[in-house]
C-alpha cells in the first residue's frame, strides 16, 4: 500500500475490487504534474529553497476529496517543511510572563459558577464562562497552570468532568441536549488564557452546523449504500494503513482529508475513561513531534431525547485533533483557501499515522489496529 499520500493515485489501482469500490465511494483523488517555465534568473532561488530546478518543474500536487463530507485536502511535497520544532525556552518564558495575569489562578474567587454551582474533578473544576457563545457555556479549569503538563489521569478527568457538567445541564434544562467539548491549547490555537483549560457547551435547538452536517451526510450515505459511513471510514483508513488502537474500544486514524495539520480522529461507542486515555496518547504523540499548539473538538450524539424524528443512526463519539503549528509563528496557518475552498496541507497523513503507531509501540497497553 502507499507509503505516502503522493503515491496514493497509483496505490489505489492495486486495491482488490471490493476495496477499490469502498475507496471510490468515499474519496476521489486527482494528481497531475504542473506546467511552468522557470527563467535562469530563478535557478539559484529554486536550488536554495527547493533543492533543484528539476524538483520545481516535476512537482505534482495531490488533491483528495471526501465525497460524502466534501472535505478537500491538497498536498504538495514541494511545500513540505522540515520536522516542526519550537523554541522551548521562549515558550517557557511566555508562560511565566502570562502567569502574572492568570484569571484562573484562584478560580473560586476569580471565576463565576453556574446556577447549580460547580462540578469538581480530581484535577479540575468547572466555571461558568462570562462571555458566552451559547446559553450553556462553561470551562473546565485545570488544577495545573501549564497547559502542556498532563498525564493520562488528568486528561481522563478533564473529559469526564466536562461530561458530568453537561449531564447536570441536561437535568436543569431538558431542552439542552447537544453537548460539545473543545480544547484550544496555547494562543496560536485560539486560547485566550494560558492557564490550562477546556470548554464545553450544550445547545438547545440543534447541534452545531458542522456536527449536524455530518449527521445528515452519514444518514444519506447509509440510505444510498446500506452501509455505515463511520464504519466504512474506519475500514478504508485501515486498509490504507492509517489506523491505530490507542485504548480499548477506541480506534484512531490519520484523516485522509485533514481540516488542518496532522488531523487524527478518535472514534468510540461512548464517552469514557478509555476515550480520555486515547486522547492522552494522541496528544502525547503530538508533543513528541513539537505539535504543542493544538485543537480538540468532540462530535457526539445528543445527551438527551431529541424532538421529532431526528435520527442519529450509528453516529459514534468522535474526537478530532489538529496541530496548529509553531506557537510563536507570526504568520497565520489559515488563509482564504482554507476558509472558502480547500485545505493546503504540509504533513502527509501516512507519515502522521506511522508516527502515531511508532509512538504507541513505546507504551504498554495500546496496539496497532
Amino acid at each position: 500500500m502507499a507509503n505516502t499520500v503522493y503515491q496514493l493515485p497509483e496505490s489505489i489501482t492495486r486495491l482488490a475490487k471490493e476495496e477499490r469500490q469502498l475507496f471510490d465511494r468515499l474519496f476521489s483523488v486527482d494528481a497531475a504534474q504542473v506546467k511552468m517555465e522557470i527563467p535562469p534568473s530563478m535557478y539559484a532561488y529554486c536550488e536554495k529553497f527547493f533543492g533543484s530546478v528539476e524538483a520545481v518543474l516535476r512537482q505534482r500536487p495531490v488533491k483528495v476529496t471526501n465525497k460524502i463530507t466534501l472535505d478537500t485536502a491538497i498536498f504538495n511535497a514541494l511545500r513540505s517543511r522540515r520536522p516542526q520544532s519550537y523554541n522551548t525556552s521562549a515558550l517557557d518564558d511566555l508562560m511565566e510572563a502570562e502567569r502574572k495575569f492568570d484569571p484562573f489562578a484562584n478560580p473560586l474567587e476569580g471565576t463565576s459558577a453556574d446556577n447549580f454551582d460547580r462540578i469538581y474533578g480530581e484535577y479540575s473544576l468547572t466555571a461558568s464562562n462570562v462571555a458566552k457563545f451559547d446559553t450553556w457555556h462553561s470551562v473546565v479549569i485545570f488544577n495545573e497552570y501549564n497547559p502542556l503538563k498532563f498525564g493520562p489521569d488528568e486528561v481522563v478527568d478533564y473529559l469526564m468532568t466536562a461530561r458530568a457538567w453537561a449531564e447536570e445541564v441536561q437535568e436543569q434544562d431538558d431542552k439542552a441536549r447537544y453537548f460539545f467539548f473543545l480544547w484550544n491549547c496555547l494562543f496560536r490555537a485560539g486560547a485566550s488564557v494560558m492557564h490550562g483549560h477546556a470548554q464545553m457547551t450544550v445547545s438547545r435547538q440543534q447541534h452545531y452546523g458542522k456536527v449536524e452536517r455530518m449527521r445528515r451526510d452519514s444518514l444519506e450515505y447509509a440510505r444510498q449504500n446500506r452501509r455505515g459511513f463511520f464504519n466504512d471510514m474506519v475500514q478504508i483508513h485501515r486498509l490504507l494503513g492509517l489506523t491505530a488502537t490507542p485504548a480499548d474500544r477506541v480506534v484512531a486514524f490519520a484523516n485522509l482529508t485533514p481540516v488542518a495539520e496532522r488531523e487524527i480522529w478518535l472514534i468510540s461507542d461512548l464517552w469514557s475513561p478509555e476515550l480520555g486515555l486515547a486522547l492522552y496518547h494522541a496528544l502525547s504523540y503530538y508533543k513528541s513531534v513539537g505539535a504543542v499548539a493544538f485543537n480538540v473538538g468532540a462530535l457526539v450524539p445528543p445527551i438527551g431525547p431529541t424532538p421529532g424524528k431526528e435520527d442519529w443512526g450509528d453516529f459514534p463519539v468522535i474526537l478530532r485533533l489538529v496541530d496548529r503549528g509553531d506557537p510563536q509563528a507570526r504568520s497565520s496557518d489559515i488563509g482564504a483557501l482554507n476558509l472558502f475552498g480547500a485545505v493546503p496541507v504540509v504533513n502527509d497523513p501516512f507519515e502522521v499515522a506511522r508516527g502515531f503507531q511508532k509512538y504507541l509501540q513505546t507504551v504498554a497497553t495500546p496496539t496497532q489496529a
